[in-house]
């Protein structure tokens, strides 16, 4: 089923509005890791994490994501002086050579606030607002965007917390919870975009599931972030593939996510995922007459 989608304009911290709806936008994934799921550790190298992030702009990304802690089932979290020494060499070098935003996935409202001040404008919080609770008071005292994705539980807990008496149902609810409560702490709602959390305190059939009914996110009333990207519960559909022959299943879920009105997509595979999204909006605005 190809759902519509509703336009928002969302207000960013460096001043500038980003535009959401008329096109799926992408965002790409830059991991400063060494125990990330996805790439191993590739890029804590400063100059390859920089090649790299110039290279999405070329292949056409919208919003750089930028990491330096792992939030993979298991991983352990990191002080924010590590996270920080970690992503500040990226942010440095890519700050006045790149014109789209810069998301800075953290939890931690120190590290965002350094993310900030450095040239972000987006906080991208895999908690919701409930792993620091200072985040919510920098978000609010910047003017960033905020990512609130659905959670339960730490990294090392979160599957412990997969219970659910109808997943997308209570995904929404505890969604609009971290809504409120961002609104609550001084967060400006136009600045929200809701993420349902795939893969996060979800086992497969539930991350299938919050695919399959992704259209009843709208109802939330914002803009809705995906993101399947190579995640372990495509191997239901795949079998045992690695996270890095994923492209194929990531670009399943990509289209899915699009004919059910994602607003973004947040993907690993930005040149790949680029053109996956543009057919995937071709036959969307088809299918609406929009055409």
């Amino acid at each position: 089923m190809v759902s519509p989608r509703a336009l928002f304009s969302i207000a960013l911290a460096d001043g500038r509005t980003l535009e959401l709806g008329a096109r799926t936008l992408v965002m790409g994934i830059l991991n400063v890791t060494p125990d990330s799921f996805a790439d191993g550790g590739l890029r804590m190298d400063p100059d390859r994490a920089v090649a790299d992030a110039l290279r999405m702009i070329e292949d056409g990304v919208d919003i750089l994501d930028v990491g330096g802690e792992s939030t993979r089932p298991g991983a352990r979290a990191v002080p924010a002086d590590e996270e920080w020494r970690r992503i500040a060499p990226l942010l440095d070098r890519l700050r006045g050579r790149v014109e789209i935003p810069i998301s800075i996935d953290t939890y931690k409202a120190e590290v965002a606030e350094k993310a900030i001040a450095a040239g972000a404008a987006i906080v991208n919080d895999v908690s919701g607002l409930t792993f620091d609770p200072l985040l919510a008071g920098v978000v609010a005292r910047t003017g960033a965007a905020i990512v609130l994705m659905h959670h339960r539980g730490r990294s090392d807990t979160m599957y412990a917390r997969a219970e659910y008496q109808d997943v997308v149902r209570d995904v929404i609810d505890e969604l609009a919870e971290r809504g409120a409560a961002a609104r609550d702490a001084g967060i400006a709602a136009d600045r929200i975009i809701y993420d349902p959390g795939i893969g996060f305190a979800k086992r497969a059939e539930h991350s299938m599931a919050v695919l399959a009914g992704f259209s009843s996110f709208a109802a939330l009333g914002r803009p809705i972030l995906s993101g399947p990207s190579r995640k372990s519960f495509m191997k239901t559909a795949l079998g045992d593939v690695p996270p890095g022959e994923r492209v194929w299943g990531t670009a399943a879920a990509v289209t899915a996510s699009v004919l059910a009105g994602a607003h973004l997509v947040r993907v690993h595979d930005v040149r790949e995922m680029v053109q996956v999204v543009r057919v995937a909006d071709a036959i969307r605005a088809a299918a609406l007459g929009e055409v």
